[in-house]
């Protein structure tokens, strides 16, 4: 069965950095899927984040985060990366991962899979 774990959220102060993880199982990514990073913070929608293609690599951001987050892929891990630096209070969430069949999208109906997130606070 297909599964999507993500791990590394938690409390840091403004300015800090994180690393999220999201560990794949049930298929391989480098096999013509795309991952991508979603969040939700309470009483807002779900808003796409980043996502990466397994063909050639290539990147999507959000304008909120673009210059501070990175996505990366490790296809030896079927693992897939964010780089959260200069973190700022309005980023906290909770961040999800999910599989993609389109790339360069944050159509939530563009993912048939999910995580079941990981929490990121970010303090003032």
């Amino acid at each position: 069965e297909v599964q999507l774990v993500e791990s590394g959220g938690g409390l840091v102060q403004a300015g800090g950095s994180l690393r999220l993880s999201c560990a794949a199982s049930g298929f391989t990514f480098d096999d013509d899927y795309a991952i991508g990073w979603f969040r939700q913070a309470p009483g807002k929608e779900r808003e796409g984040v980043a996502c990466i293609e397994s063909g050639d690599g290539s990147t999507y951001y959000a304008d909120s985060v673009k210059g501070r987050f990175a996505i990366y892929s490790d296809d030896a891990k079927n693992t897939v990366y964010l780089q959260m630096n200069d973190l700022k209070p309005e980023d906290t969430a909770v961040y999800y991962c999910a599989r993609g069949y389109y790339y360069h999208t944050f159509t939530l109906s563009d993912y048939d899979y999910w995580g079941q997130g990981t929490q990121v606070t970010v303090s003032s």
